[in-house]
């Protein structure tokens, strides 16, 4: 595992490239999707949607075949868990974690869901003028309508997530000392020396790209339906 020596401890690799690449497009592609669906440019919304589409799918299964901190069963824990970890957040100090804590965990499931909630809605959606979803045939006037609403409803819950992650990633910088946002560009977070250090796999750029090929596939197949 490539490490880089610093001051105090080690640069420890957490992030393989395909996770932070999902991040970082998702989080361009969301804002891609709300500044289109606003100025009314519905062939760049319904791209968009669909790209974020195949990146959700491509995270799931990534989530588990890939590298291990993109891996569900490594970062997804229970209620107990998460609730004990929180209640504990402002009175001890952080313990160094490869990957996403408890409390991060939950809010990346949360926010895959509601993302697929929204892409899937958005399939079946209609602007009762000239678009609508590329499977919207495939059910009745009022169904379109009804997964509209969904689809509108679901973007202020998943703005919501959003402010809470960008909230709790001032939280870690300002109050903790902990900079969330780094790792996530750069794949490497400081690793305290001494300290023993986690034994992480890393899944290649092989696997990779047939993982996104799969996605692409099946979304196409999807909207052929």
């Amino acid at each position: 595992m490539p490490q880089t020596p610093q001051e105090n401890g080690i640069a420890l690799r957490v992030w393989d490239a395909p996770t932070r690449q999902f991040h970082w497009l998702l989080s361009i592609l969301i804002g891609v999707s709300w500044l289109s669906g606003e100025v009314g440019m519905m062939a760049v919304h319904t791209a968009s949607g669909l790209i974020i589409l195949t990146l959700l799918v491509f995270r799931l299964v990534w989530g588990i075949v890939g590298s291990t901190t993109a891996r569900f069963s490594y970062f997804v824990r229970g209620p107990q868990v998460v609730q004990a970890y929180l209640a504990g957040l402002l009175r001890t100090p952080i313990e160094p974690l490869a990957g996403h804590n408890p409390a991060g965990g939950l809010a990346i499931v949360l926010m895959l869901a509601a993302l697929a909630v929204q892409a899937g809605s958005g399939l079946f959606a209609n602007d009762d003028i000239f678009t609508e979803g590329p499977l919207a045939h495939l059910v009745s006037k009022a169904t379109s309508d009804g997964l509209t609403i969904l689809h509108k409803v679901t973007f202020n819950i998943l703005l919501g997530l959003i402010s809470l992650h960008l909230l709790a990633n001032l939280f870690y910088l300002l109050v903790k000392g902990e900079n969330l946002i780094r790792p996530m560009i750069t794949g490497y977070r400081p690793w305290p020396a001494g300290q023993a250090e986690p034994q992480l796999h890393f899944a290649g750029p092989i696997l990779a790209f047939l993982v996104l090929a799969l996605s692409i596939l099946a979304v196409w197949g999807l909207v052929q339906l």
